[in-house]
């Protein structure tokens, strides 16, 4: 888990409180960190993962659209994203990410991370909605999903777009152009993966649980005839 000293060096934050809390299962819906870019300066702001855009209109409860991963292919033009990608585009922090296989015994989940042990920086998007029935702001975000590299593929047909701190600001400031340049699969070198407990496939998994990301031994089974 990244630590606050980790987040300001590499973002060069104006802003980090010191208290925060590692969590091991963070799923949609819940509150995540996110760096967001002002006029001059970055700042880190809790969000809840699953945008919402600024012109919903309806109650948050009738959000039912899965909007915590915008497609690189579509962001620029879906209704949900297309204008927070031109004008809010955002940084996310993470440690790592699971990913599940299939396998004969059931879904087997995997943790990726830098193979250097860095943050993970996920190209993001955000929206601030305002609630009509409380008058209160809410500031959500999604992920951007790419293409996968040939260690993802064996998993998913996508991948989070992950950024070099070299491409931090042409991120945020960049026009539409620059920042599709940037949506691709990460270079084969970046990333690591294990398998870890099954325990983390459901929600209630407890988020405080640093063995969820712990390295497990696969069963191997062979044939008897």
């Amino acid at each position: 888990m990244y630590t606050w000293r980790e987040l300001y060096e590499l973002y060069q934050l104006t802003n980090v409180p010191l208290n925060i809390q590692s969590r091991y299962n963070i799923y949609p819906t819940t509150q995540i960190d996110v760096v967001v870019r002002g006029c001059s300066a970055r700042l880190l702001v809790p969000m809840r993962w699953g945008l919402v855009p600024s012109w919903w209109s309806k109650p948050l409860k009738e959000m039912r659209l899965a909007t915590f991963n915008a497609r690189a292919e579509t962001v620029a033009e879906k209704p949900m994203f297309r204008d927070s990608f031109k004008k809010r585009r955002c940084l996310i922090p993470a440690s790592g990410y699971y990913e599940w296989k299939a396998t004969p015994e059931g879904k087997q989940p995997y943790y990726f991370t830098c193979r250097d042990g860095g943050i993970i920086t996920i190209a993001g998007l955000w929206s601030n909605w305002t609630d009509k029935a409380t008058g209160e702001d809410l500031k959500s975000c999604t992920i951007v999903i790419t293409e996968p590299n040939k260690l993802a593929a064996e998993f998913h047909d996508r991948m989070p777009v992950i950024l070099e701190a070299k491409d931090f600001e042409q991120w945020e400031r960049g026009d539409g152009k620059d920042a599709s340049a940037l949506m691709k699969p990460a270079a084969e070198d970046v990333l690591q993966k294990w398998p870890v407990s099954k325990r983390v496939n459901s929600s209630r998994a407890d988020g405080d649980d640093a063995t969820l990301i712990e390295p497990v031994e696969l069963e191997r089974f062979t044939d008897a005839g």
